[in-house]
Parts: C-alpha cells; sequence; structure tokens
C-alpha cells in the first residue's frame, strides 16, 4: 500500500509540475509569436529562433525532473556521439510503442541536437498550450487523410506534402531537429497482427514523410539519426512512465549520413524507393536489437537452468 500511495502521489507531482511550467514557458512563447506575425524579413526569423530557447528550457526542464524524482533511469548507447552538434541539421527516425517515447526522445537528445520538433496529428492543435505551442514553433501537423477522404475531397492528397514544405522552409533558416515516426502509429500486437507486419517488433516503415523531407533539404541534413526505443516488458502508458512504473529504458542510438545515391536522386519516385529500401534494411536491424533485448542470453538461461536443476 505504502508503494502504491507513493507512486501515485510521483505522478500526481509529476503531471502538476509539468502542467504548470508548460503554461509559465507559453506565456512569453505565444507573445513572441504574435511580435513575429508583424515583423517581416530577417528580424522575424531572428525572433523566430529565439523562440526556441522555449522549447529548449521546457524539454530540459523535464528532464531535470524525471532525473530529481527518480522517473526512469535512461540507459544510453551512443557509438559516436562526438559527431553530432547543436549547430546542423537532423532527421531523426525512431520505433514508436507509447506516448512516452516523446519525452525520452526529448530528454536523451537534449542539448546535443536542436530542439525535436515531429510530425504530429492535426487534431493535437486542440490540446490546451502544448497544441498552440507546437504550431508556433512550427511542427508540421499533419491530416493523415483516409483514402475515402481523398476521394470525397482530392485536395487532402498534397495537403500533408505542402505542411511538411512549409515547415522545411522555415526550419532552413536556423538548425533544426525534425523526428519522424515512421511506423506511423504506436505498435500494438492487434495493429502488428492486421498490418501484417514482416518484422517482429516493429510496423513497416512507410517513408512518404522521410521523402517529403529530404527532397527539401537533403542537401541541408547533416545525419539521419536513428533511434531504438527500447522497455523492459510491455511499454508503460504516459501515466504509468509519471508515476514510475517504468524502471529504466535502454535507448540506442545511430548517426547515420544519409546516402548520397538518395539525396542526389532528382527523379522522386526514384529517390523514394532508394530510401525506402535503405530504410527497410535500418529496420531490419533495429527489429533484430529488439529482438535480442528481449530475449536473454544463452549464457543467462543456462545459468537459470542449472539453479532450478540444483533446487530439484
Amino acid at each position: 500500500m505504502y508503494l502504491v500511495i507513493m507512486l501515485l502521489l510521483r505522478g500526481i507531482i509529476t503531471l502538476l509540475t509539468i502542467i504548470v511550467f508548460t503554461v509559465l514557458v507559453c506565456i512569453p512563447l505565444f507573445s513572441m509569436a504574435v511580435i513575429a506575425l508583424v515583423i517581416p524579413g530577417q528580424p522575424g526569423v531572428h525572433l523566430r529562433r529565439w523562440m526556441e530557447v522555449w522549447l529548449f528550457l521546457w524539454t530540459g526542464f523535464n528532464r531535470w525532473l524525471f532525473r530529481v524524482l527518480g522517473t526512469t533511469d535512461m540507459r544510453i548507447d551512443w557509438p559516436g556521439a562526438d559527431e553530432v552538434s547543436a549547430d546542423q541539421w537532423y532527421l531523426v527516425i525512431s520505433n514508436h510503442q507509447s506516448w512516452t517515447d516523446i519525452l525520452i526522445l526529448q530528454s536523451v537528445l537534449w542539448n546535443r541536437l536542436p530542439p525535436i520538433k515531429f510530425f504530429t496529428k492535426a487534431q493535437l492543435i486542440w490540446v490546451p498550450f502544448i497544441g498552440i505551442g507546437m504550431y508556433v514553433l512550427g511542427f508540421p501537423y499533419l491530416q493523415r487523410a483516409t483514402k475515402q477522404q481523398i476521394a470525397k475531397n482530392p485536395e487532402l492528397r498534397n495537403a500533408d506534402r505542402q505542411n511538411i514544405r512549409k515547415a522545411c522552409n522555415r526550419f532552413r533558416f536556423y538548425p533544426s531537429t525534425l523526428l519522424n515516426f515512421v511506423e506511423g502509429t504506436r505498435f500494438t500486437a492487434e495493429k502488428h497482427a492486421r498490418l501484417h507486419s514482416s518484422h517482429r517488433h516493429l510496423l513497416n516503415a512507410k517513408v512518404g514523410g522521410l521523402s517529403y523531407v529530404i527532397a527539401e533539404m537533403g542537401d541541408t541534413l547533416h545525419r539521419l539519426i536513428d533511434i531504438t526505443i527500447a522497455y523492459p516488458g510491455e511499454a508503460p502508458t504516459f501515466w504509468e512512465f509519471l508515476r514510475g512504473k517504468c524502471a529504466h529504458v535502454d535507448v540506442r542510438i545511430d548517426a547515420l549520413e544519409i546516402p548520397a545515391r538518395i539525396t542526389g536522386q532528382s527523379d522522386e519516385r526514384e529517390q523514394r524507393r532508394l530510401l525506402a529500401a535503405w530504410i527497410d534494411e535500418r529496420w531490419r536491424i533495429k527489429d533484430q536489437r529488439l529482438h535480442d533485448h528481449r530475449s536473454p542470453p544463452v549464457s543467462q538461461v543456462a545459468s537459470s537452468a542449472r539453479d532450478t536443476a540444483l533446487q530439484t
């Protein structure tokens, strides 16, 4: 009972603290956004870059809060971490299992890369403070229209591409990091079966959004950051994470150069084909890592078997 109460208190304290700090950050952010609307040219660009400071502070505060409250232990494996800096442009891809993923990605990349912005559903703009905050910071809002919706309104076919292009045009002016969960949705066993995934622990990757970004910013992107998030057991819900129910999470980070055969390809269809093949190879590597993470080493299995035999 004591442990249950302590976990509940930790979750409440963490959530309320994040809410209060979010409101405090949004007040000056929204004020600067209004001013940026009426300031033309280069001064407006500089002001929008200064708006990034509030995202940087918000992410850094959350990271500090998780450490102070012992929310989780983020165990990071990042070979070649010295190859990146906050003064470059990056495209980040990751597997996606829970809303918790975003908090973890923001925390592990904080102050190493420019603050993360990510592709997000248009409906999230109605989330108090956070929705408008993401909008004024230039997060790409996507409609993700279905085939039936496109059939009724053909203009929706190119709506997401136009939103991505608009975001990329803004990001060109200052170092930026754009995150895309290429599975398109959170992984669940039900989706894995329904979508007939060719992987064991992942959904099939969709490269449409990535191809649009590379077409717009391929000459600017310094690296593609490929991240694998592995939880112990089932991925925690957002509330379980805040309560501290996720003792640790393993994060593998690979900073990769985007092959020139992809960035230098002028034919859109061929570029997408090459990109899909490359990402699929990365997905096979990621799937094996997740499988190895969930499967105990042979030595551990043998040791457990010996212990069981001795006890019988």
